[in-house]
């Protein structure tokens, strides 16, 4: 069987560009690799509703199932305030707008390297 991605990275900005096609915003990629052994990458985003939240982690899901791959775990899909995706090398947080500023990942992981999240075209991923 190949693999999906290249790379953790590779995976990592899949899944960006995912959460972009959904209209999330403010989505950074913290590489983790040399600060914790948790994971390689954070990809977080933020929705403007529970909704939004909620259909950002689906059309990852989505997309990630397209490629074989399943998370090994999900959390807050029901409530939509914060979502959590654990794709073991990539673990995904997408949050409702407010929830996110209060709890600060970004802050809490400054020592972490940003990775810069290219942007897609409108028509791109489109017919």
């Amino acid at each position: 069987m190949t693999e999906a991605f290249k790379d953790a990275k590779e995976k990592s900005l899949f899944c960006a560009r995912a959460a972009l096609e959904k209209k999330a915003f403010n989505i950074i990629i913290l590489e983790l690799k040399k600060v914790s052994a948790v994971t390689d990458y954070f990809v977080i985003c933020s929705g403007r509703s529970d909704r939004q939240v909620q259909a950002i982690a689906q059309f990852i899901d989505e997309r990630m199932r397209e490629k074989g791959i399943r998370p090994l775990g999900e959390e807050g899909m029901q409530q939509g305030r914060w979502i959590l995706m654990d794709y073991a090398d990539v673990v995904i947080h997408i949050f409702y707008d407010q929830v996110r500023l209060h709890y600060d990942l970004e802050g809490l992981w400054r020592e972490a390297a940003q990775i810069d999240v290219p942007r897609i075209e409108a028509s791109e991923g489109k017919g």
